[in-house]
């Protein structure tokens, strides 16, 4: 929570669909308390998966989504209508696909939600993030979710120019919707797009360098 118990920053003005896809994600006021509580959220989600869902134990893939052979989705994982997981893709730590959402060969997707027509190229890795609807992200891009290079490895967010801690040691990134990301571009942990932003090919952004 931010000054006199105001929340840090409005979700819903970077990710305007994620209380129609994710209502689940109202009682958090932060994309980082909803990714440490979504194994949770989605196994509780899973128990009351609506029709048009095939369910094997805590895997649910809408009958409308393509799977493609050789790809890897482990629990808890819902797969939305109209979904593609292309092949030797893999989806671990909990993962919910909003419908359209398309998830490109050989990519890793980590305790993270895709909102409605969010799209990962191929070779890309997305750990501990949200992504709202129309995000696309191009080949080899990486959005990191730990920091590995420093002893302290608490993650701390920067919104209005101000430095906040996070209180958790994964997350990635919050990703406004319509936002493009270019191939081989990196994320560091923490970060905070807006909507529509724009990140070249091969840049790195790291807003607690």
């Amino acid at each position: 929570m931010g000054a006199g118990g105001q929340p840090l920053l409005d979700l819903a003005a970077y990710v305007a669909d994620l209380a129609v896809t994710f209502p689940e994600a109202g009682s958090h006021d932060t994309p980082w308390a909803i990714i440490g509580d979504l194994d949770r959220i989605l196994r509780a989600r899973l128990a009351r998966i609506g029709a048009g869902y095939e369910v094997q134990g805590e895997i649910a893939i809408h009958h409308t989504a393509v799977v493609e052979p050789h790809a890897v989705l482990k629990p808890p994982c819902i797969v939305g209508p109209g979904c593609l997981v292309a092949a030797q893709a893999y989806l671990r730590g909990g993962v919910l696909l909003g419908e359209g959402a398309v998830v490109g060969p050989s990519v890793e997707v980590k305790t993270s939600l895709l909102l409605e027509d969010a799209r990962i190229a191929h070779l890309s890795f997305v750990g501990d993030s949200i992504l709202g609807s129309g995000v696309n992200i191009e080949a080899g891009a990486m959005i990191a979710n730990h920091r590995n290079e420093r002893a302290d490895k608490a993650i701390h967010v920067r919104i209005a120019g101000a430095r906040h801690p996070t209180g958790v040691e994964k997350f990635g990134a919050l990703v406004g919707d319509r936002s493009r990301i270019g191939a081989n571009a990196v994320l560091a942990p923490g970060t905070i797009l807006a909507p529509d932003s724009i990140v070249p090919r091969l840049a790195l952004v790291d807003q607690d360098a």
